[in-house]
């Protein structure tokens, strides 16, 4: 008959509390690990147990302090390492879901105490595997119990903040740096995601950028940016500022992903504060046209942020928002003219092409680029007159039409130069008639809004533009 399970927890508690060695408690340490893998052994739990945990994490915290003092590590404390790591996988283990067992802990001070022996074990110069370890399962054990307990979130966030989260944020140890995350994650709330705006704190949001570029397959850091550093508009500026060309694009693809998912929510300011970055710096993608300049770091900021405002816009939501943007629509026809002319004068990754040149040209940063902007034209002017009329005076309809073709170094530029004539005619007779004219004058030619699957058509005095493939099945 097996033994109940609150007695077979006392009896190894009393044999821990009599072990004088590390070696002697070590296998009891184990044995618990082992059992509180299971509910029914978490729940059963006692104080007494606990304590005398917490007096071992005491004894190694004396032990690792004495050693820190001294030129070489005593081997001695291999012993104590080893049990260390134990003592925390077994407190990790009595964490899971069981709030009375994290409550428990943290009255008893193992959170302090953890806390305090992390600082040594950083502060301990030694290549000892059984001392990393240690240092990983102390940071499991903090994130266990603060797993769906406040309490236990800020007694942490007081104690870890910041000195704590810029030691294991920096360390060389994957292991460590994703451990840590996940305690941040799990600390983090919109109000203490705000004080990491001031210019004290800064250090820590970009020292997450700094893991993200280390360890870019990370869950956690994507978790701690996505859920957390982007929802504040006034730190992803403070942020930015501080950011090479690099990190900018890298923050920017963080930012298209949270963007593209259309259940997540993108506030106003940040909206505004993307499009004023792509208005300040978006001529720095003519460089691009120069064969010398196609890794330009600040062009291909721009290009991402291209990527993220056609993305916004394609949402209702904030499409509403940057369709009143100062001077946005204004910057990208403005943009579409300059880079269409480049392409004009000479042959480079604006030209139009019609057959791929190699893959070399395939993959410039550039390709691609004409058509976002025309993506971002239609999408301002979706159902927007003030938009549509001016497009209009800024010559952006004849514009537009002269990039109806098929062009290898814009795909899909056909198919949005088509939804974004439908954008600026539709219940515009004053842009219609300006195509129409166009085609009398011969400065449209009909064929080609034909390929481009469009048709102008008079009726009753009225311009309608249609699509070829409704014509022919009527």
């Amino acid at each position: 008959m097996a033994e109940p399970a609150g007695e077979a927890l006392d009896a190894l508690a009393v044999r821990l509390g009599q072990a004088a060695a590390p070696s002697g408690c070590l296998a009891t340490v184990r044995q618990l690990t082992g059992l509180f893998r299971e509910a029914r052994h978490r729940e059963k739990a006692t104080e007494p147990l606990f304590q005398n945990l917490l007096q071992i994490l005491t004894k190694a915290a004396s032990e690792v302090d004495v050693a820190c003092k001294n030129v070489n590590t005593p081997a001695h404390l291999e012993d104590w390492f080893l049990l260390l790591s134990e003592c925390f996988r077994c407190l990790r283990n009595a964490c899971v879901q069981c709030a009375s067992n994290q409550n428990l802990m943290r009255s008893l001070g193992l959170i302090e105490m953890s806390v305090h022996l992390i600082l040594l074990l950083q502060k301990l110069e030694t290549n000892l595997e059984s001392s990393l370890t240690a240092f990983r399962c102390s940071l499991q054990f903090l994130g266990n119990i603060t797993t769906g307990n406040i309490d236990s979130q800020k007694r942490i966030w007081k104690l870890a903040f910041p000195s704590l989260f810029l030691t294991c944020l920096n360390h060389q140890d994957e292991k460590i740096v994703e451990y840590c995350c996940m305690i941040l994650f799990t600390c983090l709330n919109p109000e203490r995601t705000r004080v990491l705006r001031e210019e004290n704190n800064l250090n820590i949001p970009l020292a997450v950028l700094q893991a993200c570029r280390r360890y870019p397959e990370s869950e956690w850091v994507f978790l701690i940016v996505t859920n957390h550093l982007l929802k504040c508009p006034e730190l992803v500026k403070a942020m930015y500022a501080r950011l090479s060309n690099q990190e900018r694009t890298m923050l920017l693809e963080l930012a298209l992903s949270e963007i593209s998912d259309k259940n997540s929510a993108v506030c106003k300011e940040m909206d505004m504060f993307l499009a004023s970055c792509f208005q300040e710096k978006c001529h720095s993608v003519l460089r691009l046209a120069s064969a010398t300049n196609n890794e330009d770091e600040e062009a291909l900021v721009v290009i991402r942020l291209l990527d993220a405002l056609c993305e916004m816009t394609s949402n209702d939501g904030q499409l509403e928002c940057l369709q009143v943007c100062p001077d946005l629509l204004e910057t990208a026809v403005r943009t579409l003219q300059l880079a269409h002319l480049s392409g004009k004068q000479a042959t480079n990754v604006f030209t139009a092409a019609h057959s791929a040149t190699g893959q070399e040209q395939i993959s410039h940063p550039a390709v691609g680029f004409k058509s976002h902007l025309i993506r971002l034209i239609a999408n301002l002017c979706y159902r927007n007159k003030a938009n549509q009329d001016k497009v209009y005076e800024l010559d952006g309809i004849p514009l537009i039409l002269d990039n109806c073709s098929i062009d290898d170094n814009n795909p899909f530029i056909s198919q949005w130069a088509i939804y974004a004539i439908h954008n600026l005619t539709e219940q515009n007779e004053r842009n219609q008639e300006l195509i129409l004219q166009m085609e009398r004058q011969g400065l449209a030619d009909s064929s080609i809004l034909e390929k481009t699957g469009l048709k102008v058509e008079k009726e009753d005095q009225k311009l309608i533009l249609r699509s070829v493939r409704k014509i022919s099945d009527l």
